[in-house]
């Protein structure tokens, strides 16, 4: 039985990914990983339990390449996961092409740095993918941060973000918007749990203008769209607005489209895309991010159709946080493995020898008499 679904498309470039850091197979990292205390397979399955068994491979891979890489801040290695993640990525597929992989590394290093402080989800609400990834990024990464990730979820409709707040711990941001005055408060807050999860501040808005308001109130810095429900309603349009706002006053903004592609799907806004991936919801996230990825933002079999692993893109974040910060943490502790990689602090070269100090030539006597 294979290891992983399609295993037999994806093993060639994953032991060309490892053969580069002197790994010699994908078992060989599977005990690396486990040699510093950490379990990639399980903190994939607690961020989404529904995630395919090659999700928990590719972080397996990436954790071993970011070991092997001596990393030791949780940024770094988030860096390094992405590598492993783009060695699942099958040859000639969408994922492929746009580097989805690296593109996920390079999204948590962004959020693990102290220069992002808000980072939101523009989600439907329908969907619990974007409560998955908050809930995986709240529970780690303000472990190694100097500064707390402030994490929001921005979403269409009241109701329903006061029922994915109260279902996951979160705290529900009821908001009233002024549209004489474009103005917005916030009416009550409720909290619906204590500890890390009710730091995920939930609001849940009525139209696009509300949506870009919030965005505004918060101040964020990068969000990633979801795409499974509501893509071209409210989460690419107040992307795309707010990404405009940003640079008409100068505000450094990071947009990410979780997906788009999964035009074979009978996805009402991707009917007869085809595997161009040339949907209305991709087309759209082409328009105002900064980074795309491929795929469903909450369904693994949509993100596994478009060659990448079957994790959904919002969930994917929250996973590559939590590994990457489980790796700072067992670095700190001092488990680092004999491996021969810049962090075994065991395998230091010698210091050395200082060159023998050359003898001093005597002194001349004055010729003057005294």
């Amino acid at each position: 039985m294979a290891l992983f679904e399609s295993y037999a498309r994806r093993i060639k470039q994953i032991n060309a990914a490892l053969k580069q850091y002197g790994i010699d197979s994908i078992e060989d990292a599977d005990k690396l990983v486990k040699s510093i205390g950490i379990d990639a397979h399980a903190i994939v399955k607690d961020v989404q339990p529904i995630a395919f068994d090659n999700a928990c491979w590719a972080y397996t891979v990436g954790a071993a390449i970011a070991i092997k890489k001596g990393c030791c801040k949780a940024a770094a290695a988030a860096e390094a996961i992405g590598e492993g993640l783009q060695s699942f990525c099958i040859p000639g597929s969408v994922a492929d092409d746009r580097k989805v992989g690296i593109g996920h590394g390079n999204l948590a290093a962004m959020l693990l740095r102290d220069e992002t402080e808000c980072f939101c989800f523009l989600a439907g609400h329908e969907s619990f993918a974007a409560a998955e990834g908050a809930i995986g990024i709240a529970k780690s990464a303000n472990k190694v941060r100097k500064a707390p990730l402030r994490v929001i979820l921005n979403g269409l409709g009241k109701d329903a973000a006061y029922i994915i707040s109260r279902i996951n711990g979160f705290t529900y941001v009821q908001t009233q918007f002024d549209y004489v005055t474009s103005k917005i408060k916030i009416v009550r807050e409720v909290p619906f749990s204590k500890g890390p999860k009710a730091e995920v501040r939930c609001y849940g808005v009525d139209d696009v203008r509300e949506g870009v308001a919030v965005m505004w109130l918060e101040g964020v810095d990068v969000s990633i769209t979801g795409n499974s429900t509501n893509p071209t309603r409210f989460q690419h349009p107040t992307a795309g607005t707010y990404k405009k706002e940003c640079v008409e006053r100068g505000k450094k903004y990071f947009s990410v489209a979780s997906g788009g592609g999964t035009g074979r799907t009978l996805h009402p806004d991707n009917m007869a895309a085809g595997p161009a991936s040339y949907g209305m919801t991709d087309t759209m996230g082409r328009m105002h991010s900064d980074a795309q990825f491929a795929g469903s933002s909450s369904v693994p079999a949509h993100v596994e159709m478009m060659g990448l692993i079957g994790m959904g893109n919002n969930p994917m974040v929250g996973a590559t946080v939590a590994v990457a910060v489980a790796i700072e943490e067992a670095m700190k502790s001092g488990k680092k493995p004999a491996c021969g990689c810049c962090c075994d602090s065991a395998k230091k070269a010698p210091a050395a020898k200082k060159a023998p100090a050359a003898k001093k030539a005597p002194a001349k006597k004055s010729a003057a008499k005294k």
